[in-house]
């Protein structure tokens, strides 16, 4: 045959390789639909009848001179034929002249895909008794159950087949499920595309060499009828080098190009990534995910993150049924966390709690790099040089010399589910030419995300003994080590973030060179300051000066800061011309308050500047204005204007909105607005709130709002807290978990 071969049996199997020319794939698929119906003696009429397709349809399906026929239509007529589905769709593929790549279309059909290919957690299995066994306790060799349990459809299954559905017509969507660990996202994907099969869907997983150099080195290839795999989509929309942004802008380039479709683009995120993608920057900070922020606009489903009452049932009638796997999961599983106890998440944690003190070390060592958001791929080299102090003394006095080989064998051994605590990374041949991580310093980690989840849930703020920091400087790379300083230096570990900052910009990180800047001027070595800022600025980041500028302005050096101000505009940055002109026009107003005439004059020039900021949509310069009005004594003025700003959607309005009612007496109030702007993210608010606890006697409350806000990450709480539990003398140990010390002082000073 012409541009391919095909082969056709009188059972209904058809055998086909790719069809080059679409006229010929076209024709084959024809030839084959007439020969069956041939063969089985139906006439058209008959064949439209068993088929529940009109007659027109047939005979146009059937017809050498009329169009393609539709998937459905060569579904329906498949089935009545009893002929095989999938390779008479791929030959209709083929016909519609859809991208092509080497052998063949993108991706490869559905039902030749592998679920846990996919990224689909093996479920936990049933213990049985066998030859292999030594009984239902748990503990099992060999003879498992290899097969996902039966599905228990929920709500959001409901909004996942309504997308499946709509792409069956000719239509093309995209959705992200956003849910935590081990809640059901990927296998909810993974059912939801199977009614495609029987159309000759594709799906296309990027994942190699890195899943984002293969989103951004294909997508353009993806053709008509593919599911475009995402799964945890942080890889892709969050990649660094604006990778992310560029992948999430052809991904809308292929939503929007009907000549495309239909397409389907399925994602799966953990809430803290849909979180920050989605979260409207300040406008004087740096937008990093506009893009992705558009594409995540209203493509979003939300999964629980256990299972409601009814899903339950569901479950049970399954289980009743005969699902031996359902049944010992709901046997076992907590407060309906079903989904999690499939994954083997409870014997994660079980594992990490009961493990010998070197195999936990080295966990806890895991545990917290993945929480200050270092790379997945953990050297073991710095899991080993960290976990010394994750060890009491007698424990790191009775290591023997091959402490280190048996505790990656214990941490390495899968639990239920097939997972392990940790997972050695072996990367393929084709992937280390272009691998750029952690692995290149010899062999690396991955710690199970059930185990990363747990970590950040039940450390939070806590702060990471010396050798961590240690080892993070001896064994790890861009950008990791820039990440950790910030961790480290809102612990108050300053020694470790001066000295990560060097290794980053060492490594070519202008803002690593801008941050050890500030840190040079914050204890004093001006020039020091100045000269690394000007490094920064020759490589392009002008941030460093423009803070430089804004820091000598607070400190009454005006002369020093005009002229670090001039260096920042003339290299492009105006923000600290801007900055510095209201720094001048409050403090002006606040030295002349006594002056009505000069007060209403530097407040008019200041609400000037700052107006034609808001005119722009600057809500943060409306904040301004109201502090401007405020501390010109026109309280009315600053009322409204901070409403406004409020009304707009900028929480930093509402801790002036709470100051003024504080004033008038109205405490319940006050409270009420910073406990709205504590939920909103105003940093100051948590501080803002414990003092005015604090003021009306409830110092109960102000050390709890001062707790939650510092377990959070508020580095202001952590300085509240220290001062009252200094005052109240009950600090002790209680500290130490936010690098502080007894005295409430930091634990490694500068």
């Amino acid at each position: 045959m012409n541009n391919g071969e095909q082969r056709y049996n009188t059972g209904g199997i058809v055998e086909t390789r790719h069809f080059r020319d679409p006229a010929a794939a076209l024709a084959e698929l024809r030839a084959q639909l007439e020969t069956r119906r041939v063969a089985l003696g139906l006439n058209q009429t008959e064949l439209a009848r068993r088929a529940n397709l009109g007659r027109t349809s047939v005979s146009k399906a059937l017809s050498n001179t009329a169009p393609s026929p539709t998937a459905q239509t060569v579904g329906a007529l498949a089935r009545a034929l009893r002929l095989e589905v999938r390779p008479l769709l791929d030959l209709l593929a083929s016909a519609s002249g859809a991208p092509q790549g080497p052998g063949g279309a993108l991706g490869k059909p559905i039902a030749d895909c592998d679920p846990h290919d996919l990224e689909v957690h093996p479920a936990a299995e049933v213990p049985r008794r066998n030859a292999y066994g030594r009984g239902p306790d748990g503990a099992i060799g060999r003879g498992r159950q290899s097969s996902l349990p039966s599905y228990v459809g929920r709500k959001h299954d409901q909004e996942l087949s309504a997308l499946v559905d709509a792409t069956t017509q000719g239509r093309t969507h995209m959705a992200v499920l956003v849910g935590s660990s081990s809640t059901g996202k990927t296998r909810a994907c993974w059912e939801a595309v199977q009614p495609l099969i029987e159309y000759g869907w594709r799906l296309w997983h990027p994942f190699d060499p890195t899943r984002a150099e293969a989103a951004l080195a294909d997508i353009e290839r993806v053709g008509p009828r593919t599911v475009v795999w995402l799964n945890e989509a942080q890889h892709y929309l969050g990649a660094d080098g604006g990778l992310g942004e560029r992948i999430a802008a052809s991904i809308h380039a292929l939503l929007t190009d009907p000549a495309r479709g239909p397409v389907l683009v399925l994602g799966t995120l953990w809430p803290e990534y849909a979180t920050r993608y989605t979260a409207v920057p300040r406008p004087d900070g740096e937008d990093r995910y506009p893009r992705v922020r558009e594409l995540l606009a209203g493509r979003q489903i939300a999964l629980p993150d256990s299972f409601d009452t009814a899903a339950i049932a569901d479950a049970r009638t399954l289980a009743t049924a005969g699902d031996e796997q359902l049944a010992h999961a709901l046997e076992h599983m907590g407060e309906g966390r079903l989904a999690q106890f499939l994954a083997g998440a409870p014997e994660l944690v079980r594992r990490y709690e009961t493990t010998s003190p070197p195999a936990r070390a080295l966990l806890r060592a895991a545990m917290d790099a993945r929480r200050l958001d270092v790379g997945l791929h953990l050297p073991l080299k710095f899991l080993e040089h960290a976990a010394a102090d994750y060890l009491t003394s007698d424990e790191y006095d009775t290591l023997d010399d091959n402490w280190l080989e048996h505790a990656l064998a214990e941490v390495t051994q899968a639990v239920h589910g097939n997972l392990a605590p940790l997972r050695r990374i072996r990367l393929r041949p084709t992937q280390r030419l272009t691998h750029q991580d952690n692995t290149a310093l010899g062999p690396a980690y991955r710690l199970a995300d059930y185990l990363e989840q747990h970590g950040r849930d039940i450390a939070k703020l806590m702060c990471p003994p010396a050798s961590f920091w240690e080892a993070a400087h001896d064994h790890l790379t861009q950008p990791d080590i820039s990440h950790l300083a910030d961790a480290a230096q809102a612990r108050h570990r300053i020694y470790w973030s001066y000295q990560l900052r060097q290794k980053a910009a060492e490594a070519g990180s202008t803002v690593a060179l801008a941050e050890l800047a500030v840190l040079r001027e914050e204890v004093g070595d001006r020039e020091g300051a100045e000269r690394l800022a000007g490094q920064a600025a020759d490589a392009g980041n002008t941030e460093a000066l423009a803070r430089l500028a804004e820091m000598r302005e607070l400190t009454g050096d005006r002369e020093g800061a005009e002229r670090l101000a001039g260096q920042a505009a003339d290299a492009g940055n105006t923000d600290a011309l801007e900055s510095i002109a209201g720094l001048r026009s409050t403090t002006g107003v606040r030295d002349f308050a006594e002056n009505p005439w000069a007060a209403e004059r530097i407040l008019r020039d200041g609400e000037e500047h700052l107006r034609r900021a808001t005119d722009a949509g600057n809500t943060f310069a409306m904040v301004l204005i109201a502090e401007l009005r405020y501390v010109a004594g026109d309280r009315i003025g600053a009322k409204q204007v901070a409403e406004q700003a409020a009304q707009a959607g900028n929480p930093d309005a509402l801790p002036s909105l709470a100051r003024m009612r504080e004033e008038v007496g109205d405490w319940e109030g006050a409270e009420r607005l910073l406990r709205q702007a504590a939920d909103a993210g105003n940093e100051d608010a948590p501080a803002l709130l414990c003092s005015l606890l604090e003021k009306v006697g409830d110092r109960e409350g102000a050390e709890l709002t001062a707790r939650e806000a510092a377990d959070a990450g508020n580095s202001a709480a952590v300085d509240r807290l220290a001062r009252m539990r200094k005052i109240s003398g009950t600090a002790g140990d209680a500290l130490w978990p936010y690098g502080l010390d007894p005295d409430g002082t930091p634990s490694a000073p500068w």
